[in-house]
């Protein structure tokens, strides 16, 4: 009979240096150019702003929303304005955004919604977020985080790709990684780690051969699903 292997002692097992991680970010990230929308957030653009930017920025990249968002605001930077647009009008300034026709049909549907059940104005709520058209949770979370300063932790492709390489979850989705985050990620991160890791997975942790050799975190991470890097 074949010996099975000894397994590893889950007492030898080390938590993961969550708070050394995360300081480690938040003292070499700001060398890199920062995600618009928590530059916007920075510079307090209003929620509708931050809102129709994070719908714009969506399957698009920040280049290009940085381009298209101050066009659109030009003309309209709120509900009843952007609504004062006809749905050509819209689609016409937002192109070439990523399903720039979906866009603005859902700009338009959420400016009515926002002046008919909200009196103009952007709700903090994330249940109330997640009920308008074309928001998910991470555009939901963002809002919260960037347009109001209030908890929440925005899980994006960078964020969830990240946290399982790291080895810090285990999970299949972003969905899944922000309830694992939710459940174990201390709350003075919350705000942060949307911006910190975006910025790491735009510059450094890419998700093909990231450039481990220049990574800060590189003794923390186990390099989960790894196959090259640089």
């Amino acid at each position: 009979m074949t010996k099975k292997p000894d397994l590893p002692d889950p007492a030898e097992h080390q938590p993961f240096p969550i708070d050394t991680v995360m300081a480690t970010l938040a003292a070499t990230m700001p060398h890199y150019a920062q995600p618009l929308i928590d530059q916007m957030g920075g510079e307090g653009a209003t929620p509708f702003r931050i809102l129709v930017a994070t719908i714009l920025s969506l399957r698009t990249k920040d280049t290009l929303t940085a381009v298209v968002a101050p066009r659109l605001f030009a003309v309209a930077d709120t509900p009843a304005a952007l609504l004062n647009l006809s749905e050509a009008q819209v689609t016409e300034l937002i192109f070439p955004v990523g399903f720039y026709r979906n866009k603005a049909r859902s700009l338009r549907e959420i400016s009515r919604i926002l002046l008919e059940q909200y009196d103009g104005k952007v709700p903090n709520e994330l249940d109330q977020l997640l009920a308008l058209p074309g928001v998910g949770r991470k555009t939901a979370n963002l809002v919260l985080t960037a347009g109001f300063g209030l908890p929440g932790i925005c899980v994006d492709i960078h964020v969830h790709r990240i946290c399982n390489r790291w080895g810090y979850v285990r999970t299949r989705s972003p969905d899944a990684t922000e309830m694992v985050l939710r459940a174990q990620l201390p709350g003075t991160y919350w705000l942060s780690i949307n911006r910190l890791l975006v910025t790491l997975g735009q510059h450094i942790c890419l998700p093909i051969a990231p450039k481990c050799s220049l990574c800060p975190l590189a003794a923390a991470c186990d390099r989960v699903g790894v196959a090259r890097s640089r």
